[in-house]
């Protein structure tokens, strides 16, 4: 029996190797690591404080910020597949609205994600060559915050009630998944940019979908009726 019968959906011959849940899983295991290391660097090397200045980002400090930094286009690279791969694989089962919400949230969330991120590279990069004034350094800093630890953290959070809302209709994810992510993209949407570290909250879960994904597969699971007699 082909996986294509066996979630109720035709599969066209060549597409086997796109549809697999390993696909999924490793794609979202990529973006996981990749995207909470990169968050991981940013938070240790760049200054948090509201007093901070640019002399604080040491040598040291700037290279783990670049290094987080060429991480970050992988992980969107990786979440692309991911999305692409869960969209395809729950195929006709898809809700439409959902499916909207679902694929545009995350792509808000990438742009998000490397307009802060590109912030925070060139305000790296000067802090490097030349002494940044304090003015040109808060702007800098407040704005690739914003869009990061406000903006794409709230855009996560949406796509994962999108995800967590898909997952619980098409039961292709155990219900405590699902909850987990409904109770963490609430905290996400409703206290980032009051709690620090909130964003690293996106990427485990997304870790533990594809780890799921990667333990039971990823089928549609759906009601037969009784047939009677």
């Amino acid at each position: 029996m082909t996986e294509g019968s066996r979630t109720g959906q035709t599969t066209p011959p060549g597409r086997a190797v796109l549809t697999t849940p390993r696909a999924a899983a490793i794609a979202g295991i990529a973006f996981a690591a990749l995207l909470g290391t990169s968050i991981v660097l940013m938070r240790l090397s760049f200054p948090d404080s509201p007093t901070a200045t640019s002399a604080e980002l040491t040598p040291g400090r700037r290279n783990a910020v670049t290094v987080a930094l060429a991480l970050m286009p992988y992980a969107g690279i990786a979440f692309l597949w991911f999305i692409g791969v869960v969209r395809d694989r729950i195929g006709d089962f898809e809700d439409r609205f959902f499916a909207t919400v679902f694929l545009g949230s995350g792509l808000i969330f990438l742009t998000l994600l490397f307009c802060a991120s590109a912030t925070l590279g060139g305000l790296a990069a000067v802090t490097g060559s030349a002494p940044v004034g304090p003015d040109v350094w808060s702007v800098g800093k407040a704005t690739s915050y914003t869009a990061l630890n406000v903006y794409s953290t709230k855009m996560a959070g949406v796509f994962m009630i999108s995800t967590a809302t898909i997952a619980l209709r098409t039961r292709v994810l155990p219900r405590w998944l699902a909850t987990l992510g409904f109770a963490l993209a609430a905290a996400m949407v409703l206290l980032s940019g009051w709690l620090g570290w909130l964003e690293i909250a996106f990427p485990a879960w997304v870790l533990l979908v594809s780890l799921q994904i990667l333990r039971g597969g990823f089928r549609i699971r759906t009601r037969h009726p009784q047939s009677k007699g």
